[in-house]
C-alpha cells in the first residue's frame, strides 16, 4: 500500500511495451504500486523495465496465456494499440477481440477494476481513422464488451478517451474532460492518460466512468485527480 493512496493491490499492465503503457509502469512505480506487465517478448519488457515490474509472458489472443497472468492481481489497466490492417496486430485481433479476452479472464479471475485506454471519437463511424480497419468501431465493441461486464457485482471500469497522444511529462497541463463523444480534436500527453488511470484506481468519483479529455493549455498540476469531479455522476 502506498501512503498516498490507500490503494492496496497489485496491477496487471497491459500494452505496457507500447509508449502510453510505459507511462502507465512509471506512474505505479511513483506512486509505490506494484506492477505486473504482460508482453509477447520478455527480453523487451525485462530491457525497458529491469527488476522494478513482475514480467508475464504471452500473446493477447490466448486466452490461456492472459489467465496466467492476471493471476494473483487486483486490477488491469490496458493500453493495447493495434498496429497493423490485418493479422494479430489489427484492430480486430487487438483493439476488440484481445480487449474482450482480457475483461473476460479478469473478471473470471476476480479483477475488481479495469482501466481501458480507448480513443476519442469511438462512437463516429464516419470518422476518418475507421479507414484503418475500422479501428474506432472496434474500440467501441470493446468499450460495450467492459462496460457490461465490469459494471456491478463488486467490481469497477473507468474508460478513458483519448485525443490524439504526444510525448511530454505528466501534470504540466490544465485538461478538458467531457462526455458523450463530443470532441473531435485535440491533443493529450501519453503520461497524463496513464495518470489519469492510475489515479482512478483508489478514486470513488472515477468509477463506471467514460469520458474522452485533451490538454486545454500549459499550466501546471498538483494532482489530475479534481478532473474527475468536472464529469457527470
Amino acid at each position: 500500500m502506498d501512503a498516498n493512496t490507500g490503494y492496496v493491490g497489485k496491477v496487471l499492465v497491459v500494452g505496457a511495451t507500447g509508449k502510453t503503457g510505459q507511462w502507465v509502469v512509471k506512474r505505479l512505480s511513483y506512486y509505490g504500486i506494484p506492477a505486473r506487465v504482460f508482453s509477447r517478448e520478455r527480453g523487451k519488457a525485462e530491457s525497458m523495465f529491469g527488476e522494478r515490474v513482475e514480467i508475464a509472458t504471452g500473446k493477447i489472443q490466448s486466452a490461456l496465456d492472459i489467465r496466467e497472468a492476471v493471476k494473483g492481481c487486483d486490477a488491469v489497466i490496458c493500453a493495447l494499440g493495434s498496429s497493423s490492417v490485418t493479422g494479430e496486430s489489427s484492430p480486430a485481433d487487438v483493439d476488440r477481440d484481445g480487449v474482450i479476452r482480457l475483461v473476460d479472464e479478469a473478471a473470471n479471475a476476480g479483477v475488481k477494476y479495469f482501466g481501458l485506454v480507448s480513443s476519442m471519437a469511438v462512437t463516429k463511424w464516419y470518422h476518418p481513422l475507421n479507414l484503418f480497419a475500422g479501428v474506432l468501431l472496434k474500440k467501441w465493441e470493446a468499450e460495450e464488451h467492459l462496460r457490461m461486464v465490469f459494471a456491478g457485482e463488486g467490481r469497477s471500469y473507468t474508460i478513458v478517451r483519448p485525443g490524439g497522444l504526444k510525448d511530454g511529462e505528466p501534470l504540466q497541463h490544465k485538461l478538458h474532460v467531457d462526455t458523450g463523444d463530443k470532441m473531435w480534436s485535440g491533443w493529450i500527453n501519453r503520461s497524463d492518460v496513464a495518470e489519469l488511470l492510475v489515479v482512478a484506481l483508489w478514486l470513488e468519483k472515477a468509477k463506471n466512468k467514460t469520458f474522452e479529455v485533451i490538454n486545454e493549455a500549459d499550466e501546471e498540476q498538483k494532482s489530475l485527480e479534481p478532473f474527475y469531479d468536472n464529469l457527470p455522476g
